[in-house]
């Protein structure tokens, strides 16, 4: 089974007009990621409704797909999108799920009414968050209570993660690595995922003392073409085992500008597929993991699926 556990989904209005949409909302940044590039060249997003999405799945054998919310801004844009995906979700069940975000500005009470509902309307788990880019600490309390709830509903959560050394974008913002893995030590019960290679953070697990803390959590492979070598696969599969890697595509993220013009998956399941991982490796990145992380077959930690660093082929 195939699961692609990072995948970004929009309203039709903000399809039509982003600029437009975004600016009625007060989301900058997201415009300004989802926008034209500085030097005149092609927006690297792409878009597509939930039809396409789902015709793009079944051309490249994708069984289900993880929608994720975004790091907005504001609250009010967070519980639109929720109510969106929700609606998306109750017309798919069999083919997607979705996570609900928030904004920690709103406050205790409004982040668990908001978290509440979003669970009554069928999301299961939350993010993509970012907190640096939303404007809230890592430490702030309503995250603290939001992730509380995580724990007991046995949600997991994604979380942006920035890489330190990589190139200059509109709307990148640091991620401080001290306090993420801070985060995950408070929250040991939490069942995080480091979106996009965790910004190259599981090379530091060669330390032990960063290891530790990390424990319960895994990473996912969202934009990886935009960003590494097709080799970060065999190598973080060494580094951390196979079974902390989570396939992820951030569709409908053109990951191939130079030969895509419009969203797929079929290529970068390719280049998955090309990478050096054993077959069992191979079906653990591409859906296993997600099944065990979601209890849907039987659990193990998130180390022993899949391989440790001995058992990645080179």
């Amino acid at each position: 089974m195939i699961i692609d556990c990072h995948v970004h989904l929009y309203p039709d209005a903000a399809i039509a007009d982003p600029a437009g949409w975004a600016a009625a909302r007060g989301e900058a940044r997201w415009a300004a990621m989802v926008g034209p590039r500085a030097d005149g060249g092609a927006s690297l997003q792409g878009w597509a409704n939930v039809e396409r999405l789902l015709r793009d799945m079944d051309a490249a054998g994708v069984d289900r797909a993880v929608l994720l919310g975004w790091y907005w801004e504001n609250a009010a844009t967070c519980g639109e999108q929720n109510r969106f995906l929700a609606e998306v979700v109750r017309r798919h069940p069999d083919r997607l799920e979705a996570f609900a975000t928030l904004h920690a500005a709103a406050g205790f009470e409004a982040v668990r009414a908001e978290l509440v509902r979003s669970r009554d309307e069928g999301l299961s788990g939350l993010g993509e968050l970012c907190p640096p880019a939303q404007g809230f600490s890592y430490e702030d309390p309503a995250l603290a209570a939001a992730l509380e709830l995580a724990a007991q509903w046995r949600w997991p959560v994604n979380l942006h993660v920035t890489e330190p050394a990589g190139r200059a974008y509109p709307g990148r913002v640091e991620t401080p690595f001290m306090e993420l893995m801070a985060l995950a030590q408070r929250h040991p019960a939490v069942r995080f995922v480091f979106a996009h290679w965790g910004g190259l953070l599981p090379f530091f697990e060669l330390n032990r003392a960063v290891a530790k803390p990390l424990a319960n959590v895994w990473y996912d492979t969202a934009a990886s073409p935009l960003l590494y070598r097709p080799e970060v696969f065999r190598l973080v599969a060494q580094a951390v085992g196979a079974g902390r890697i989570l396939y992820g595509s951030d569709y409908p993220l053109r990951l191939y500008p130079k030969h895509q013009a419009e969203p797929e998956f079929a290529r970068f399941l390719a280049e998955i597929r090309g990478c050096g991982l054993g077959a069992d490796e191979l079906a653990a990145v591409l859906g296993g993991n997600w099944q065990r992380l979601r209890g849907e077959v039987g659990e193990e930690s998130p180390s022993s699926s899949g391989g440790r660093a001995g058992r990645a082929r080179g």
